[in-house]
């Protein structure tokens, strides 16, 4: 038997090395563990290799827009990831072997849907909670999360909480999916360097309909982004573009004149191919008023 741990950070290594943040299920079959194959991800939610004793991994599909996810995996009012039981039944043989991952305080991979058949790696994840009457396991997504405990925290704790799933899980997400909705180029200038890039919200986080969706993000670079935050620029419902007023009176360099001013009344250059993915009129509605009032 190999070792569980070992293996675990094998895995680890093998995953910083990858050229793509993005794997597919092809990728995922290439792992090896001296000279032996490792299957790291099936197609069920819970993946334990025959050689391993606990859950290596664990999966969540991509669910597109207009669809319902199988499973209703959310964060608690703790702050914290829920990820929900294979079936109705504790005892299932996937149950238990994420239940002694999480007995024997074991890291795992928890690959998550960016785009249908692809997925986002988030490393290293800890089981640290077990909750057969809501058929669902508490997880720390980040180190800073391991010892807080979970149910009745503090106001403080559950904020900390909350912002570290946020950062480690629910943002980089989001921007790995609309970055892919939209190839990967910012949708005004089509920049296609990602380090470069961000997954703009058209309405911001913790506003009503502000959800880390794809309808409610737009791929921006980082100059453009910053424009639209600060209310420089706004993006009509039907698409188009409009600068602030006095920002088009300004005399300054070839980058106002170009990158900002000139994008004044065109239209977004760049969009995703399914209409589902697109910006949602709603939300642009909404967030134009803003811009006007901000003006």
């Amino acid at each position: 038997m190999i070792g569980e741990l070992a293996v675990r950070e094998a895995l680890m290594r093998w995953l910083d090395a990858r050229t793509d943040p993005v794997v597919d299920q092809l990728f995922l079959k290439g792992f090896e563990y001296q000279g032996q194959r490792i299957a790291i991800a099936g197609q069920q939610g819970i993946m334990k290799p025959r050689s391993l004793q606990a859950a290596i991994s664990i999966r969540t599909a991509y669910t597109e827009p207009t669809q319902t996810p199988p499973y209703a995996d959310s964060v608690g009012a703790d702050g914290l990831q829920r990820y929900k039981y294979r079936g109705d039944d504790p005892n299932h043989y996937d149950n238990r072997a994420l239940r002694r991952a999480f007995q024997d305080r074991l890291p795992i991979v928890w690959f998550v849907g960016v785009a249908r058949g692809r997925y986002e790696p988030i490393y290293p994840v800890y089981v640290i909670a077990d909750d057969p009457a809501n058929l669902e396991f508490t997880l720390a997504v980040d180190e800073g999360q391991r010892h807080l405990g979970t149910g009745d925290l503090s106001v403080d704790a559950r904020a900390y909480a909350l912002r570290l799933t946020k950062q480690r899980l629910h943002q980089p997400i989001f921007r790995r999916q609309v970055l892919l909705a939209y190839d990967g180029k910012c949708s005004i200038c089509r920049l296609k360097h990602l380090e470069l890039l961000d997954a703009a919200h058209i309405l911001a986080d913790g506003k009503p309909n502000g959800q880390p969706v794809v309808p409610n993000g737009i791929s921006l670079c980082k100059i453009h982004h910053a424009a639209f935050d600060a209310n420089l620029l706004g993006i009509r419902p039907d698409l188009t573009l409009h600068v602030r007023d006095d920002v088009l009176q300004e005399t300054d360099g070839w980058m106002l004149a170009g990158g900002i001013q000139g994008v004044h009344n065109t239209s977004l250059e760049i969009l995703p191919r399914a209409r589902a993915l697109r910006p949602d009129t709603e939300r642009l509605e909404e967030r134009y008023a803003e811009f006007l009032a901000y003006t």
